[in-house]
């Protein structure tokens, strides 16, 4: 019995990549530094995979900083504003594309599907030329060969990748990308014919977006491209592999009868509709790669479960069919248990990283092809059997409070209008109010004090010293820049998720259960294992110091119930709305503390309620019914004076804005710049939005700085479709990624920007 792998994580068991890529953007080493940490990862990768057992093997899954950018440059689908002259693409235009540069902005950055991942969106138009431009994928293929691994080189497929793109920017959205299909697949062609040529023997189409609810002539466009690509993929085993989802049934037919296709992969952990598919209708003589170790969490797969389900199957496809694999990439999840020092024994026995979902997907295969581990059955066993009886699972008095939610849909008294009215006369803002989103640069001695604390190395009043030092400096910067609703800049927190979740009860938290997010960020997801309460306040210390050192209103900053949720590692023994609910009521308890204690502006950040949407419609209205109402339950009981922000970052947020008006936040800052203002043009066609909002009018995940000019240009785009009353002025998101270097000039010029709008539009009065 034959086992697979859909992909690896890719910064390394210490962010290794995080740390090359980091010191060669800042100039400190070079290309061939970078690509030499690269290569030992890659090298690592494979042995490891090949020494467990694993026979079809992934490669070009690695990344510089996404699948999709490497597709685009594979494809030489380089928008004109990088001048790109053609040639093999460096990573010159490669960064440029993903960071922007000096001269020009980055292309967009969204979610990939409903993961904290993200990647860098195509930007196509009739008139693009495409060329092979990066011949990344063979040179993958030979490296592994030359070191005596055979791999299955992985290719985002061509109908997934043009459905992730989008029209760039002066072409009518409108414009059919599909029309493009037949531009692309000569330089597919090129590629698999390369591919053959260095020996391959397999290669896997990813094609994810058949998952999600598409029209008749979308399929039809997968039928067309693999029926165009059957002469060139002759003599090769074709998988085309899908994840994070049921696949419908209409797109089970369409998948299931392409040409010169091999093998079909389905995510069966998310996807377990799949299986009755599969039972009904799985055409003959084909092998079905069963996604049964789950690629998107850490707990120990039950090994007893999924024989069974694979057993299943086997009677269905044949067992010289049937491989077993991992639902998804294993890049949404940590790499190696065995790094971890903080973790104690029994919540280890619960889990598996990537590392160790690799030895379970050998050990299924071995056990269905008659060669069972009964010692290693036997520890699963009894881990599952741990955790179900475990008392640091359940809190009865949290069950209780949070089966109490449901009788009500917690709304504050008074309408959103009424708020902002007595807001006003409290708070006195001018209009186009100005403000940050909360976090402001990391510095290298910010995290030494951090990490010095946790080790023991400095007193707690050496580091609460230092804290408030940071704090006094961030206030006196953001007065200094006249900035109108401050915040401390969150000089105590690593991550915004870690940080309440190492005070509240129900999570574990690793030492380097790092997962990448976008380029060489990586977040590092604590692990809800039990029922969530806190046992004291988080953050109303830090606050009330901060608010203490200025006149100007200071933003409490808290993480919102959904956002901790979907930046965890989430318990899989209950429903995740009720965990959502239990964390919900934690953050209330934060909230009304931090009212009594003289707070008057909180942000409850909601980055992640876009990422959670299930990827298919007709499950959206119980996922944001209970996500919404989460939300609201946090700052149900305060004053009509204390304003509740919240804060959205990186996803598309036009199919929800309904959703979020239902949030009834008094003020909203949300992503706006890097995707094309695109935010703005629900407005235009309509809907109307009563609260106060702040469109992102300048992107923070670009080392560039916006000039005020570029500013104010936003803003008046803006102020075109939304009342100069409820507008706000605010970057994308939090400024701890950037270095003070960028921030101040940056904030300078929106400063300077909402000023000057504030003066023309007194003198248009």
């Amino acid at each position: 019995m034959a086992s697979h792998v859909v992909g690896y994580p890719r910064m390394g068991p210490k962010r290794e990549l995080k740390f090359a890529l980091e010191s060669f953007w800042d100039g400190k080493s070079t290309a061939e530094d970078l690509q030499k940490v690269a290569a030992d990862l890659r090298s690592s990768i494979w042995k490891q995979m090949a020494d467990a057992g694993i026979k079809y093997i992934p490669s070009n899954t690695f990344a510089y900083y996404d699948q999709v950018l490497d597709t685009t440059a594979m494809l030489g689908a380089v928008p004109a504003r990088y001048n790109w002259n053609g040639g093999e693409i460096g990573f010159d235009t490669y960064f440029s594309m993903a960071r922007g540069n000096a001269s020009v902005p980055a292309m967009e950055m969204t979610k990939w599907f409903d993961t904290n991942y993200h990647y860098i969106v195509p930007e196509l138009g009739p008139d693009v030329t495409f060329s092979y431009a990066s011949h990344k994928a063979v040179t993958e293929y030979k490296e592994a060969k030359a070191l005596g691994v055979e791999t299955v080189p992985i290719l985002v497929g061509p109908v997934s990748y043009l459905l992730l793109s989008k029209a760039a920017k002066g072409v009518e959205k409108t414009f059919n990308l599909l029309s493009l299909l037949d531009k692309i697949l000569p330089i597919y062609k090129e590629v698999v014919a390369e591919l053959k040529a260095a020996g391959a023997s397999w290669i896997q189409f990813d094609e994810p977006t058949l998952v999600k609810d598409l029209e008749a002539h979308q399929l039809e466009a997968f039928t067309k491209a693999y029926a165009e690509l059957e002469s060139s993929l002759s003599g090769l085993d074709v998988l085309i592999e899908t994840y994070f989802a049921d696949v419908p049934a209409d797109a089970f037919k369409t998948l299931t009868s392409l040409k010169g296709v091999t093998a079909f992969g389905f995510d069966l952990v998310r996807g377990e509709k799949t299986i009755d598919l599969i039972k009904s209708g799985f055409p003959l003589g084909k092998y079905l790669f069963a996604g049964v170790v789950d690629g998107r969490n850490i707990w120990a797969n039950d090994l007893a479960s999924s024989l069974k389900t694979l057993e299943s199957l086997e009677a269905v496809v044949g067992k010289d069919k049937l491989v077993v694999s991992t639902s998804c990439s294993l890049l949404h999840t940590a790499v190696d248990l065995v790094n971890e020092t903080k973790l104690d024994s029994e919540i280890i026995s619960w889990l598996a990283f990537s590392a160790q979902k690799v030895v379970e997907v050998d050990a299924l295969a071995k056990a269905l092809s008659g060669k069972k581990d009964e010692a290693f059955f036997s520890a699963n066993a009894s881990a599952q059997a741990s955790r179900k009886a475990s008392p640091r699972v359940t809190n009865e008095a949290v069950q209780k409070a949070a089966s109490a939610l449901k009788g009500s849909d917690h709304r504050r008294a008074t309408n959103v209008s009424a708020r902002l009215d007595a807001q006003q006369k409290k708070l006195n803002l001018p209009i186009l109010p100005t403000t940050t989103i909360g976090s402001f640069p990391q510095t290298v001695e910010l995290r030494r004090v951090r990490r010095e604390y946790k080790a023991k190395k400095i007193s707690e009043e050496e580091y609460v010293n230092a804290i408030t030092e940071e704090i006094s400096k961030v206030v006196k910067l953001q007065e200094d820049l006249d900035i109108d609703v401050l915040v401390h800049g969150e000089p105590e927190r690593n991550d915004m998720v870690e940080y309440f979740g190492e005070q509240l009860s129900g999570f574990a938290f690793t030492a380097n259960g790092w997962v990448q997010s976008y380029g060489s960020r990586c977040v590092k997801p604590p692990i809800i294992y039990g029922d969530v309460s806190r046992p004291k306040p988080m953050t109303v210390f830090w606050s009330s110091k901060a608010q203490s050192m200025t006149k100007r209103p200071m933003k409490g900053m808290l993480t919102g119930p959904v956002t901790i949720l979907n930046w965890s590692f989430v318990r899989n023994d209950q429903p995740r709305s009720e965990t959502c609910y239990q964390i919900a009521l934690s953050i209330k308890d934060e909230v009304e503390d931090l009212e009594k204690a003289g707070v008057t502006v909180i942000q409850i950040d909601e980055a992640a309620l876009r990422e959670g949407l299930p990827l298919r419609k007709s499950e959206h209205a119980f996922y944001l019914d209970w996500a919404v109402h989460s939300f609201r339950i946090t700052n149900v009981g305060v004053l009509d004076t204390t304003q509740i922000h919240t804060h959205m970052c990186y996803s598309n947020f036009n199919d929800i804005i309904h959703s979020i008006i239902d949030m009834d936040a008094d003020v909203i800052t949300i992503e706006n710049s890097r995707s094309d203002e695109k935010l703005l043009s629900v407005f235009r066609e309509g809907v109307k939005y009563g609260a106060g909002i702040g469109p992102g009018v300048y992107d923070i995940h670009s080392p560039r700085i916006p000039s005020t000019e570029e500013i104010a240009d936003r803003i008046n785009k803006m102020l075109a479709v939304l009342e100069t009353n409820i507008l706000w002025v605010n970057p994308d998101c939090g400024l701890k990624t950037r270095k003070y270097a960028e921030v101040n000039p940056a904030l300078k010029a929106m400063v300077d920007a909402a000023k000057l709008l504030r003066t023309q539009l007194a003198s248009a009065k």
